[in-house]
């Protein structure tokens, strides 16, 4: 059985002891490049449990590297040339920030196939971005919250104000503004991904300042912990955060890249690769709403679960119209949705959200 070769992306590099792949006698290797740490329980862990999944569904046939922890820019850039010169025939990179570096290797490398996650810079015929509908999980998770809260404050951590967070954050508040006119969204932005004490303290003030359920869009457990502590209520972020079910944990929106990744790396074995820009959601199961947990009633359980149902089989967008941007400029008309160029470039809030976005 094959085994993952882990490069550790501290100081030097040790280089991929894999030699170029052959149809026949060498596996096809994949480098799996993560900003954070794979043992986050967030963001890199899901993309770990994908490589694994295509580990175990192609055994000999594929090998993998991986590199965790890589900072965006130049580390990153060295961290994927050494890679392919061990031996790479594609890279993951598993950031929105690693863009600029995938496309200047993969000009460097242009035999090599490259997967970019939540990226847009598509700059060479070697480079595919791929993303999920993240925001048609936060719908349903802003209707449970809007439920939920007794405060009628929802407290919102995000990591860095870019599209996805943004649109994560404005389709919770209209899904849970829908359900309870009264509610409040109060948000921090931590300046990072993974940083558990920065996301304990953003959720110990938010709590502080009245809020009784906490969204996050940062991937360490932190927040749960500190909602354990305080009894409000928390929903997971990529991964199912099982451990602090029934509660905190209220449910998950949780990432499900494993069939991606087997399907893209076929094509790559099998010649039929395609430059794309992959954008999945409920649908396809890139998302999976996780189990709802605790005191939910029946009634918040089924109609989250109707939410749910209604965004995959296509009948209901979760933006759909009328929305105004948060200064009272019209946005989407009744019963108008958005394209998907627009909408994946989110820059604003909502009407109704009274934080400053900051910039």
């Amino acid at each position: 059985m094959k085994h993952l070769k882990t490069l550790l992306a501290v100081g030097a590099v040790a280089a991929a002891a894999a030699l170029p792949a052959t149809a026949q006698e060498e596996p096809f290797t994949v480098g799996f490049i993560h900003v954070g740490s794979t043992g986050d329980m967030g963001w890199s862990f899901t993309h770990d449990q994908g490589r694994i999944a295509m580990d175990e569904h192609f055994g000999d046939a594929v090998e993998t590297v991986m590199a965790e922890s890589v900072a965006e820019g130049a580390d990153a850039e060295r961290v994927m040339t050494q890679m392919i010169l061990g031996g790479a025939d594609m890279i993951v990179a598993t950031s929105f920030g690693f863009g600029p570096a995938v496309n200047a290797v993969a000009e460097q490398f242009p035999d090599v196939y490259f997967e970019h996650a939540t990226g847009f810079m598509r700059d060479h015929p070697n480079v595919s971005t791929y993303n999920a509908r993240f925001y048609e999980g936060r719908a349903v998770t802003g209707h449970i919250a809007g439920h939920m809260t007794e405060s009628n404050i929802v407290g919102y951590i995000g990591s860095y104000p870019i599209p996805t967070v943004i649109r994560g954050m404005n389709s919770a508040f209209l899904h849970a503004r829908e359900v309870n006119p009264d509610v409040e969204f109060r948000m921090i932005f931590v300046g990072t991904w993974f940083d558990p004490a920065l996301e304990a303290d953003a959720a110990q003030a938010l709590i502080d300042q009245g809020a009784d359920v906490i969204l996050q869009h940062t991937d360490s457990t932190a927040p749960h912990a500190v909602s354990q502590e305080a009894g409000t209520f928390a929903f997971g972020q990529a991964s199912d955060m099982a451990q602090f079910k029934p509660a905190p944990r209220i449910t998950s929106v949780i990432d499900n890249w494993g069939p991606f990744y087997i399907d893209r790396v076929q094509a790559a074995m099998d010649g039929t690769w395609e430059q794309q820009d992959a954008w999945e959601g409920f649908a396809e199961e890139r998302i999976i709403l996780g189990e709802i947990t605790g005191p939910v009633p029946d009634e918040v359980r089924a109609s989250a679960l109707a939410l749910r149902d209604s965004i995959a089989s296509g009948e209901y967008h979760p933006f759909t119209g009328p929305i105004n941007m948060q200064d009272g400029t019209p946005w989407l008309a009744e019963g108008e949705t958005p394209e998907d160029g627009p909408l994946a470039g989110m820059n604003f809030f909502v009407e109704g959200i009274t934080a400053e976005l900051q910039n």
